[in-house]
């Protein structure tokens, strides 16, 4: 209990979104919503936030102006969210991939990269038709060619913490210990 007190008195100084980034599947909506309630602080999923703004589904928005222009509609909705103070950030997997929206996130925020093996994401991903980038004739090959193109990309994070079947609750407190010591260590000067 005295480890996650400490924790939690590390964070009260946190002023910055913490934006956690990773493939689709990784856990980013179920561990942004957990960490949000641990730190009574507000949630948005970035995909949600484009949906609302373009008023379509994202999946829709893919097929009728295609990725590019989604990514450009990504870009500025982040953009606004990253102004917007200390909050959690979920965002689509694709949006670290883009230079200036990954500048923006280490400039902005704190970035935390939610990884899994490729059994565990597939796991999570295959029963659901809302992914667009898996609209193939071989998905789970489009997810592993994602993963190895997207992985190196995300290891530029200020944070990484494995995305495991174990606990959400587990997850979410590897989470809040990598915070807490890169808050730390700023504060420290190190």
């Amino acid at each position: 209990m005295e480890k996650i007190e400490i924790i939690r008195s590390d964070l009260l100084e946190l002023s910055k979104p913490l934006v956690l980034v990773g493939l689709m599947g990784a856990g980013k909506t179920a561990i942004g919503k957990r960490l949000a309630l641990r730190l009574n602080l507000p949630f948005t999923d970035v995909d949600q936030e484009i949906e609302m703004a373009a008023g379509c589904t994202v999946v829709d928005f893919f097929e009728k102006y295609g990725e590019a222009e989604f990514r450009h509609g990504e870009r500025r909705v982040l953009s606004r969210l990253l102004c917007e103070g200390a909050g959690i950030l979920a965002t689509g997997g694709g949006a670290f991939m883009d230079a200036g929206t990954r500048t923006e996130i280490l400039g902005q925020g704190i970035s935390i990269w939610l990884k899994a093996d490729i059994e565990t994401l597939w796991k999570r991903v295959c029963r659901r038709e809302t992914r667009p980038l898996l609209k193939t004739s071989s998905p789970r090959q489009t997810l592993s060619q994602l993963l190895v193109k997207r992985y190196p990309v995300y290891a530029g994070a200020d944070i990484t913490v494995i995305s495991k079947d174990s606990s959400l609750e587990s997850t979410v407190d590897d989470v809040l210990a990598n915070v807490a010591a890169i808050l730390d260590e700023r504060r420290h000067g190190q």
